[in-house]
């Protein structure tokens, strides 16, 4: 049921490592609830807090949540995640720290791209160190949303991509993503307070996300969402076929890029 963290702005891409010409820091906050409807229960807060500098990028997410499925059947839920990304995208260095129930759960990471290969080694506290492959064109979680705009700012309609992720399974994800036509994303709920919106381009998306190694299987979940090209998401949805979570856009700090020497 945790997999309901996969809210986590983390949905997107593969493809080639790059430069991030379009991405830019910024601290979202934004509120959960359960179900679609406009009047559906409010039941945590997401924080996604971007920072850079010229090593790269620093990522910090906070969830927390609790869901009552029932009168008896009640879920508390948080995810709290500290990584580091560098520039070239090329590795991941993360710890994870997730609270089921009064259960937890404390992973360290590492993923890197060396010498035509992508491995990764995770450790979960009380368990061996888990190594495996990555296919090579895994995209990193800042890459891989940079990746995104890229694609679409070409206007890419529909297209598959590889991202690691290291806070739903620890692995990669097959994301298929599809463009939406205007109208077909759900409202903005209007009982929330206004956020003043990245100004520039934005698109309506649907992705729907598999296994990367075990593509046979059907999608574990889908989210749409509205993706603007400095990366900032909101109107979230996501869709685990159990049930149906929603983010949205509480507040907004967009942040400067440092002014780094060319390499």
């Amino acid at each position: 049921m945790h997999r309901f963290v996969c809210f986590v702005l983390v949905a997107f891409l593969g493809g080639s490592p790059m430069a991030f010409a379009q991405m830019q820091p910024h601290r979202a906050e934004y509120v959960l609830r359960l179900g679609a409807a406009a009047n559906a229960p409010r039941i945590g807060t997401a924080i996604h807090d971007l920072t850079q500098d010229c090593a790269g990028w620093h990522l910090k997410r906070d969830i927390t949540s609790e869901i009552a499925l029932t009168t008896s059947w009640k879920m508390s839920l948080s995810s709290r995640l500290d990584a580091v990304e560098p520039r070239s995208g090329n590795s991941l260095r993360y710890q994870t720290t997730q609270i089921q129930n009064g259960n937890k759960r404390e992973t360290k990471g590492r993923v890197q791209r060396a010498q035509g290969e992508l491995r990764a080694e995770i450790a979960t506290a009380g368990t061996q160190p888990s190594q495996f492959f990555l296919p090579f064109a895994t995209l990193m979680p800042v890459a891989a949303i940079d990746h995104l705009t890229e694609r679409l700012r070409a206007n890419a309609t529909s297209f598959p991509a590889l991202m690691f992720d290291p806070e739903v399974m620890g692995d990669g994800f097959l994301i298929d993503v599809t463009q939406l036509e205007d109208g077909r994303l759900r409202a903005a709920r209007p009982v929330d307070k206004q956020v003043a919106l990245p100004k520039g381009k934005s698109w309506p998306v649907s992705m729907s996300f598999t296994r990367g190694r075990d593509q046979a299987q059907r999608p574990l979940f889908s989210v749409t969402a509205q993706v603007f090209e400095n990366g900032v998401l909101d109107r979230l949805t996501v869709d685990t076929r159990m049930l149906t979570v929603t983010a949205d856009l509480q507040s907004l700090e967009m942040r400067p890029a440092p002014n780094c020497p060319r390499s």
